[in-house]
């Protein structure tokens, strides 16, 4: 199981930052009585309900509502939060009970009971937004409730991995008068119960939390307010950091912004921290196209595709290749994909292509957005593109859209091959696989994976150990890359950039690297 206190660590206590002195990114910080800390990010959500959120808008999620069980400070198994206590009651993981703790309300006073639990995770299922999370919960089959404070997860599977789809952000806990049960909440507010309340919301701008005062659950504040500024690029977000316009950045920094700000005598004032994270870039190829829909030329690409020219060249080696859709730190990770393949050759993937009977150039439209997945995407794309044309066997046409038009096309089976980014709903093996396979997925492209989704994850689910499954993943991985559908570039690294008077930077990141805001604090002792 990945650990990611294990990881993570200092890599610049820059200008005036003693260690000596205790003054450090990782000391605990008292209550915030400056203004609100001023959170940078280029990830900015795509909307404000739960159900139709199944992206990096569950960063705000975090913040504002609540779920049965979340992760405390350094802890990758999930624990209680709006639940006093949850667990399985039979030895077949199919049944899971969750006991409420006593007065939970939401931000605006109302009670919070276990209907308005029930409520939240029925919508989802039953609004089924293109958008929304339902796939995490392809393994319920009903919510049940006893009492005020008893909610039951009936499960038509045994699934060791609920408790995890429970501490998501998905299963984010909503006011029932305020959300309905077949609709989508529109008027751009948000109640919850989580440790904040949204206090104001500018789309593409900022995001006002303050203080929830009727908030009970597990999450320490070390603060009493924060803002988050939504950035369009990294370049901006450094500059408001540098000019203390912002006190921390996270998500979106740029390959050489980073450089830059592990050197000492360009980054006076400011610290840095790097982590070891799971988020991972990988391209999918449609298989309904004329060409993408051919094995052999899956292969061929896989076969051409330089990783370490990428993370290299492009991100500085602030990513690092990968060669499996687990990423490093996960139980059954493995290297499959160099196995297969080895190192770029284009007279290999050549052959591949001649006895399939391919003696063309092959076209291909290769697909990326411009707003989601930080500032190097398109030079990424423009690298593979240059990657495949020099081998002459390909001719590669780009094109891209913005995040909120580039997911419609997806999902309606438009691109040809389109890249794609993933954080983690959970830290679990599972998570990199189940979502991309069978014939509902988060890809919008049905993926037929029989021995995958009728043995391999069914069975992987029956064992509450996650530390045996290891065997299971590094067979669905051998099924993937004999199909090359998915082809991993490379797997990310967390950076927390902020000012030299904040602390809890390196606390503040949970096991799917959402920012715990609580977590940040200003320095109160030099």
């Amino acid at each position: 199981m990945f650990n990611r206190n294990r990881f993570l660590r200092s890599i610049a206590a820059i200008a005036s930052i003693s260690l000596a002195t205790g003054c450090s990114l990782f000391s605990d910080g008292g209550d915030d009585d400056q203004g609100p800390i001023v959170v940078g990010t280029t990830s900015a959500p795509s909307t404000l309900d739960p159900a139709a959120s199944w992206d990096g808008s569950w960063e705000l999620f975090r913040n504002v509502y609540q779920t049965l069980l979340s992760y405390s400070e350094g802890s990758t198994s999930p624990e209680p939060d709006a639940a006093e206590k949850c667990a399985f009651t039979d030895t077949s993981n199919t049944t899971y009970r969750c006991t409420l703790r006593g007065g939970l309300k939401f931000s605006d006073g109302s009670t919070l009971d276990a209907e308005a639990v029930k409520h939240s995770v029925d919508r989802i299922l039953k609004i089924k937004a293109d958008t929304g999370p339902w796939g995490l919960l392809g393994s319920l089959e009903r919510v049940e409730t006893r009492g005020d404070d008893q909610v039951l997860f009936h499960l038509k599977t045994p699934d060791a991995t609920f408790p995890f789809v429970l501490a998501t952000p998905a299963l984010s806990i909503v006011n029932p008068d305020k959300y309905p049960a077949d609709a989508l909440r529109e008027d751009g507010r948000v109640d919850g119960s989580g440790p904040y309340k949204l206090d104001s919301y500018s789309e593409n701008d900022k995001a006002v939390l303050v203080r929830n005062e009727n908030y009970k659950g597990s999450a320490e504040r070390r603060n009493n307010a924060v803002t988050i500024r939504y950035f369009q690029d990294s370049a901006s977000m450094v500059s408001a950091l540098r000019d203390k316009r912002i006190d921390v950045t996270y998500r979106g920094l740029a390959a050489d912004d980073v450089v830059s700000l592990q050197i000492k005598n360009e980054s006076a004032g400011l610290q840095l921290v790097e982590g070891s994270g799971m988020d991972i870039s990988y391209v999918v190829f449609n298989p309904k196209d004329e060409w993408a829909g051919k094995a052999a030329v899956r292969k061929a690409v896989a076969q051409i595709v330089d990783r370490s020219a990428i993370s290299h060249k492009i991100y500085k080696d602030t990513v690092d290749p990968l060669y499996s859709m687990i990423p490093t730190g996960l139980t059954g990770h493995t290297t499959v994909y160099f196995d297969n393949f080895g190192d770029p050759d284009a007279e290999q993937a050549a052959k591949i292509l001649e006895e399939a009977g391919i003696d063309e150039k092959v076209p291909l439209t290769f697909w990326y957005t411009t707003d989601r997945y930080g500032s190097e995407t398109a030079v990424v794309f423009k690298e593979l593109k240059r990657q495949l044309e020099a081998s002459g066997l390909f001719e590669i046409t780009l094109k891209s859209r913005p995040w909120k038009t580039y997911v419609g096309g997806y999902q309606k089976g438009e691109y040809a091959v389109f890249g794609r980014g993933w954080s983690p709903d959970f830290p679990d093996p599972d998570n990199f696989i189940a979502p991309f396979v069978g014939d509902e997925n988060a890809l919008g492209t049905p993926y037929a994976a029989p021995e995958i989704t009728g043995t391999l994850l069914p069975r992987s689910r029956r064992e509450s150990d996650r530390g045996q499954v290891k065997r299971d993943f590094e067979e669905a991985q051998r099924h993937l890359v004999d199909d090359a559908r998915l082809l991993p570039l490379w797997q990310g690294k967390q950076y927390v950039a902020a000012n030299e008077d904040i602390s809890g930077g390196a606390q503040a990141l949970d096991p799917s690297s959402i920012m715990m805001m609580w977590q940040l604090s200003r320095k109160t002792s030099w």
